[in-house]
C-alpha cells in the first residue's frame, strides 16, 4: 500500500472514503476497549478475569504502537515542504504524538507508574475524530474558536476574583482558625467552591466579616458563571443566525460573495462546470476543509464547501 494512501486511511475518516471511516470507527472500538479494560481492573470482584484482562490490554497498546508507528511514518503527508524525518520529528514532539507515545509506553516498563496509566485516559479524545466533520461537533468547535478571547478574558476575571476572595477569606477566618486558614492561598479551595457555587461545606467562614464576605462572593459567583455561558450561547446564536443567511443570493449586479452548500442547498452534488453554466456564476475558488482548490470544472460540490464567486444576473443563486 502506498504511503500516501496509508496517510489518507488514518487520518480523519471521510465519508467517501470507506476503509478511511473504518479506521475510525476501528481505533475508536479499540480506544473504548482499553478504557473499558482499565475500568474492570479495578474491580476485585474480577480477579479471576485479570488475566484475560491483561491480554486484551496488551492487544490494544499492541495496536496503538502499530498505529503510532504508521503516523510517523506518514507524517511528511501530514507536513508537506519537510523532508521526512523532520516531519517525522515534528509529529512525536506534537501534543497528539506525545500523548500517543505516554499512552503505550506503559504496556512493559512504565506500568507501575500510575501517572503513564491515566495518560490512557486521554486517548478516549481521539473518539472525537468520528464526528469532526459532523454539523454538531464542527459547531462546538467553531464556536468555541470564533469566541476564545472572550472566553479568556472572562476567565481572567474569575482567576483575579479566586485570588482576591482567597485573600479576604485568609484577613478574616485566620485569626478564628488558623488550622484551616493557614496561609493567603489556603482559602483557595473554599473561594472555587464557593465562586462555582458549589459549597461543599467543609471549609467555610465562622467569623461575622468572613460571613458578609462569603455573602457577596456568592453572587460574584452568579456572574463569574454567567459570563462564559452567556459568550458561548451568544457565539451559538450568531452561528445559527449566519447559517440561515448561509445560501447567499446575489441581487446586486456583479456582486461577488461567499456560498455556503450545505446539506439543503441545490448546488450540492453539482460539478463546478454545471454550477457554472446553471447559475451564471463566476467562480474564482473553492474552499474545502480549510484548503483552497482551483475550481476546475469536473469537481463535485460537498458538503461544508465554500465558493467565492460572481453572479453574472440578477436574483441569480
Amino acid at each position: 500500500m502506498k504511503r500516501e494512501r496509508l496517510f489518507k486511511i488514518i487520518q480523519i475518516g471521510s465519508k467517501d472514503d470507506f476503509p478511511s471511516r473504518a479506521f475510525d470507527f476501528f481505533i475508536s472500538f479499540v480506544i473504548g476497549l482499553n478504557i473499558l479494560v482499565t475500568f474492570l481492573e479495578t474491580y476485585d470482584e474480577l480477579e479471576p478475569f485479570y488475566t484475560l484482562l491483561r491480554c486484551i490490554e496488551l492487544l490494544t497498546l499492541g495496536i496503538f504502537c502499530i498505529e503510532y508507528i504508521m503516523r510517523i511514518l506518514t507524517a511528511d503527508f501530514l507536513y508537506p515542504g519537510m523532508s521526512r524525518a523532520r516531519a517525522a520529528l515534528r509529529f512525536i514532539l506534537s501534543v497528539e504524538g506525545i500523548v500517543d507515545l505516554l499512552t503505550i509506553l506503559p504496556m512493559d516498563f512504565l506500568s507501575g507508574f500510575v501517572v503513564f496509566r491515566m495518560l490512557r485516559v486521554v486517548r478516549i479524545f481521539h473518539l472525537f475524530r468520528i464526528n469532526s466533520h459532523d454539523d454538531s461537533f464542527s459547531v462546538i468547535v467553531g464556536v468555541l474558536k470564533e469566541k476564545k478571547n472572550q472566553i479568556l478574558s472572562s476567565v481572567f476575571i474569575i482567576f483575579v476574583l479566586m485570588i482576591a476572595s482567597s485573600l479576604g477569606i485568609y484577613s478574616c477566618e485566620h485569626e478564628a482558625q488558623p488550622e484551616v486558614y493557614k496561609n493567603a492561598f489556603s482559602g483557595m479551595w473554599w473561594s472555587v467552591a464557593t465562586l462555582f457555587t458549589v459549597g461543599y461545606g467543609d471549609i467555610y467562614p465562622i467569623t461575622v466579616a468572613g460571613r458578609i464576605m462569603a455573602i457577596f462572593i456568592s453572587f460574584l459567583g452568579v456572574g463569574a458563571v454567567a459570563i462564559p455561558t452567556g459568550i458561548i450561547s451568544a457565539g451559538f446564536v450568531e452561528h445559527y443566525s449566519k447559517s440561515e443567511n448561509a445560501h447567499v443570493r446575489f441581487r446586486d449586479e456583479r456582486h461577488i460573495g461567499e456560498v455556503m452548500i450545505d446539506k439543503d442547498s441545490p448546488l450540492l452534488g453539482l460539478s463546478i462546470g454545471e454550477v457554472r453554466n446553471r447559475y451564471s456564476m463566476t467562480i474564482y475558488l473553492l474552499m474545502r476543509n480549510d484548503m483552497a482548490l482551483m475550481p476546475t470544472d469536473d469537481i463535485k460540490l460537498r458538503k461544508r464547501d465554500i465558493l467565492v464567486a460572481r453572479s453574472d444576473k440578477i436574483g441569480g443563486e
